[in-house]
């Protein structure tokens, strides 16, 4: 099956990341919780779809590896003494961007589902590589530089299993308008050393 790439509309800004690498404790904060959303968000597949059984083995590798990068994420944060976060802040980008899977059909809410998640996790690549490429110290650019490329297979994986189901015009189309969606929620959201 042919590798399908999602092109972000909107590139982060370098005010988004200077304000990370000048809080970068918050950031690690906010970071743990990311990584948690997104096994649960995998695992969430797996309860709302056991029918899907061809993607199901996907979602739970996928699920295991989000929570092996917050355990990762933890062992930083120990060696530098900054404690999870109380608790999860909302995730404004987040929210507004499963707004644009609601309504619909059931088949149509499952494919924007799969979408949104490639998207998520293509945003996160992009972030986490501006990161790595920023960070002072061997050892967190060299994590983050992990990371990225964990996240961007990731991505990767959840188009491949909208295709599974759909026909490859309809997810391509439908992959453009929520990048052109995401692109406009990305350039409005409030500067914070959060991922989102």
């Amino acid at each position: 099956m042919v590798q399908h790439k999602v092109e972000l509309s909107v590139a982060s800004s370098q005010a988004w990341l200077e304000t990370v690498i000048n809080d970068f404790d918050s950031f690690l904060q906010d970071h743990a919780d990311c990584e948690r959303k997104a096994s649960a968000m995998a695992m969430s597949f797996v309860a709302k779809y056991p029918e899907r059984h061809e993607i199901i083995p996907e979602l739970i590798e996928t699920g295991i590896e989000e929570l092996e990068h917050f355990q990762q994420v933890y062992h930083l944060m120990q060696k530098r003494g900054v404690s999870l976060a109380a608790e999860m802040a909302p995730d404004l980008y987040i929210k507004q961007l499963m707004a644009l899977g609601h309504g619909g059909t059931p088949q149509t809410r499952f494919r924007d589902r799969l979408l949104l998640a490639s998207l998520i996790e293509c945003r996160g690549c992009e972030r986490f590589k501006m990161v790595s490429e920023a960070i002072g110290g061997a050892e967190l650019q060299r994590f983050y530089k992990l990371l990225w490329a964990s996240e961007a297979k990731h991505s990767h994986i959840f188009i491949h299993m909208a295709l599974r189901y759909f026909d490859e015009e309809e997810v391509l189309n439908r992959l453009d308008e929520l990048i052109d969606a995401e692109g406009k929620i990305v350039k409005e959201l409030p500067l914070k050393a959060a991922l989102h």
